[in-house]
């Protein structure tokens, strides 16, 4: 039996950056059973551990904290591809710099398409689900350019349905329009009336609770105000056409509670909502809230556990 089946394996990312020790910040607040948690690193980069978990090594050349280098980027990539190849219960990634992985010759959009790529056994998708303390966001598409942003009914139709059976519950989705004011009746775009609406009514067919596409300037509104007043919001998770529509609201209000999952695949993947912070590696002042954030949903998500204030004592 794999060995690694029901681990939790962290990859500390990039490392100039602030991965290591966003990291070891975490583990060292968490205080986690060392039989659940692996890490994939380089030991001389996770000092400080207050308890004695696994890692895998991984050599590091030219360590340069601020500094983008091909080789941080190879290290990255390895050190994903390793942590999709051991098979794990979960992967919790440290950020990444995408330059630097490109500079190693990996050409991959993020670490996102890499899972992807590596953990894609019968044309499983990878999507990229936002989530924070009762405010949910799911990105029908990812990292493109806005002028390459192509929506369609079967695409919003399967996603919303692979969404749909993440969640394994009746859930409520609040649909964003792609255009101002959801398109005024075809004034401002027609892809409301010729697209989504048709999607959005076909998900229902289908017994999906899915609203037909709102202006996200005004939809978001009442999720900002009932997290910042601490209730859930209105609506079960928010879908938004591309990405900045959707990151927008929950970066600013939630912050560093925002974790990035990654759903879809035979493996889950939660990350940090932030990058690299080159300015401020090697410096022990980043802040590893995120991180903690990223390993909590993974416990939740894989091993059904709130880490309570209780738990984190074990």
């Amino acid at each position: 039996m794999n060995k690694y089946h029901n681990k939790i394996i962290i990859t500390t990312g990039d490392y100039n950056g602030i991965g290591a020790e966003i990291t070891v910040k975490a583990l060292n607040e968490l205080c986690l059973p060392v039989d659940d948690i692996v890490i994939i690193s380089n030991k001389e980069l996770v000092t400080g551990l207050k308890k004695d978990y696994e890692i895998i090594d991984i050599p590091v050349k030219n360590l340069e904290y601020g500094k983008l280098s091909k080789e941080a980027g190879e290290f990255s990539f390895q050190s994903l591809k390793l942590a999709c190849e051991l098979s794990p219960k979960a992967i919790v990634t440290a950020p990444v710099s995408k330059e630097a992985m490109h500079l190693a010759g990996h050409k991959f959009n993020g670490q996102t398409e890499v899972l992807e790529h590596y953990l894609s056994n019968n044309g499983e998708k990878a999507e990229m689900l936002f989530i924070s303390d009762g405010f949910d966001v799911f990105l029908l598409t990812r990292h493109l350019a806005l002028k390459d942003i192509k929506i369609s009914k079967e695409m919003i139709i399967d996603k919303v349905l692979r969404l749909q059976k993440f969640y394994n519950r009746k859930v409520k989705f609040a649909l964003c329009s792609l255009n101002p004011h959801a398109g005024e009746d075809g004034i401002l775009g027609r892809e409301e009336l010729d697209t989504i609406i048709p999607a959005s009514e076909e998900l229902r067919k289908l017994g999906v609770d899915i609203t037909n596409p709102m202006p996200s300037d005004t939809l978001f509104v009442d999720a900002v105000q009932n997290y910042i007043k601490g209730e859930k919001a209105p609506y079960d998770c928010y879908i938004a056409m591309y990405h900045d529509q959707g990151l927008i609201p929950i970066k600013s209000v939630a912050g560093d509670n925002t974790v990035n999952t990654t759903i879809g695949l035979p493996i889950l993947r939660t990350s940090p909502s932030h990058g690299t912070a080159f300015d401020i590696a090697g410096k022990n002042i980043a802040n590893h809230q995120s991180m903690v954030s990223a390993i909590k949903v993974a416990y939740k998500l894989t091993k059904h556990q709130d880490l309570t204030s209780s738990y984190q004592q074990v």
